[in-house]
């Protein structure tokens, strides 16, 4: 017997059917992109309302110009567009061939025109197309066709007002359908007695155009930079503050965990204070052990996500009031004059607050180095019922101030470390010319050491 193979036919997997975006070509794509932008410019905003709207009055120039002036400089591109209406005016009424006051009344209509640019742009583009259409037609049909003198100073008007107020593209599209529109009516529509001046036109607008979208494309990008800057000036002014509120929690970490480890080891040797204590009371001391171990645990674990990557834990503990005179005698060693005066009844104030005000201190004798060299300092620390009260002030620089290598964020700092603990703080020039630094750190009663 032969052998029987069995066959199955061969599945073919269906394709799935191409859309009719993928089978254009790029250049197909790119042809119906440009049509749709011509569509969207010319037609579909055709009839678009678009007041022309005042210049700002704190522009460069306006701004610098006196009051009763400057609230009519804002009127000048309005202005400047009714000055060349009245030109085209007047070239329209002496050129149209017709005399007497249906020559003023023709004229008017090209300067209604160029008036139409202020409100809507689109159309004063059509209309003067149309407008050099009736004047060839009913004024000088044995002319030149199908522009004259005045409609060539109403269309170039016109394109130039309306491309200053809209996209370079629209100004290209505009200056393409004037071509297209000047051929056509020179080959179609000539009488064939006058010459065509279409040519001279599109020279000459493709100049004015030319200028028009250098200026607009300049005023975007400096437009553009503008935002970028004011961008990046609003995420360094977050970013520093985010990295002063990294470091001030990387400083309480150390005062916390002190207090998280005197609580754990209170806890565990508390038992062994009293003789035969009770279970219960066992326990408890238990449990806050525990609650203690895990909230420094827990804390450590914060520290690692705040840390930065060139961060070193300190090897000391951190500074505290009583280190004030090292650090003035630091600052004396530097160059600067600086005197302390203590007021109040001094005790011994919540580590963070002690902490924050010595850090407000270094950083407020720190910028008197670096921008008032030569200048006294003075430094006071009030004791007071209701916290602690710390003011720094400097003279005037009596030396060459430097330029700073740093951020200029102290101050920044500072107030952070102030609304951590829902203080109040001044940072302001004094009358004489220096700087004075104002804090107050509230301290509840209960708090105090």
């Amino acid at each position: 017997m032969a052998d029987v193979t069995d066959t199955q036919p061969t599945q073919r997997i269906p394709r799935s059917p191409r859309t009719d975006a993928e089978s254009r070509t790029p250049e197909f794509r790119l042809a119906m992109g440009a049509l749709g932008g011509l569509r969207q410019d010319l037609f579909h905003d055709a009839f678009a309302y678009r007041p022309l709207q005042p210049r700002p009055a704190d522009g460069p120039v306006i701004r610098r110009l006196p009051q009763r002036i400057r609230r009519y400089a804002v009127w000048t591109p309005h202005a400047f567009v009714a000055f060349v209406a009245l030109i085209v005016l007047a070239a329209s009424s002496t050129t149209n061939g017709l005399n007497g006051l249906v020559s003023i009344v023709f004229g008017a209509i090209p300067a209604a025109v160029v008036l139409m640019t202020l409100v809507r742009p689109v159309l004063a583009f059509w209309a003067s197309l149309a407008t050099s259409l009736f004047f060839g037609v009913l004024a000088n049909p044995w002319g030149d066709w199908p522009w004259s003198g005045a409609t060539i100073t109403l269309h170039v008007a016109v394109l130039t007002f309306v491309a200053a107020r809209t996209r370079p593209r629209t100004a290209m599209w505009m200056w393409l359908l004037t071509g297209a529109y000047g051929l056509a009516a020179e080959t179609l529509l000539s009488s064939g007695y006058g010459a065509g001046s279409t040519g001279p036109l599109m020279v000459v607008s493709a100049f004015v155009l030319l200028v028009v979208a250098m200026v607009q494309v300049r005023r975007e990008a400096r437009e553009e930079v503008a935002v970028q800057q004011s961008v990046t000036a609003v995420e360094r002014d977050r970013r520093t503050l985010l990295e002063e509120r990294t470091t001030i929690a990387r400083e309480l970490h150390d005062v916390v965990a002190h207090h998280m480890s005197v609580v754990a080891i209170q806890a565990e040797a508390a038992p062994y204070r009293v003789e035969n204590p009770p279970p219960e009371l066992e326990q408890a001391f238990v449990t806050i052990r525990e609650n203690a171990v895990a909230a420094l645990t827990e804390l450590r674990r914060v520290l690692g996500v705040v840390r930065a990557e060139d961060y070193e834990a300190p090897d000391a503990p951190q500074p505290t009031l009583a280190d004030l005179d090292g650090l003035l005698g630091n600052v004396r060693d530097a160059g600067l004059e600086v005197d302390l005066a203590i007021t109040g009844a001094v005790r011994e104030l919540p580590q963070g607050v002690e902490l924050s005000a010595y850090r407000i201190v270094q950083e407020a004798l720190s910028n008197a180095l670096r921008h008032a060299p030569g200048a006294p300092a003075k430094v006071e620390v009030s004791y007071v019922l209701g916290g602690l009260g710390l003011r720094i002030v400097n003279g005037p620089a009596r030396g060459l101030v430097k330029p700073s290598p740093g951020a200029g964020h102290g101050i920044t700092g500072m107030r952070e470390r102030v609304t951590m603990l829902n203080g109040e703080m001044t940072a302001e020039q004094t009358e004489d010319g220096g700087y004075e630094v104002a804090a107050f750190l509230p301290v509840v009663k209960d708090e105090t050491a």
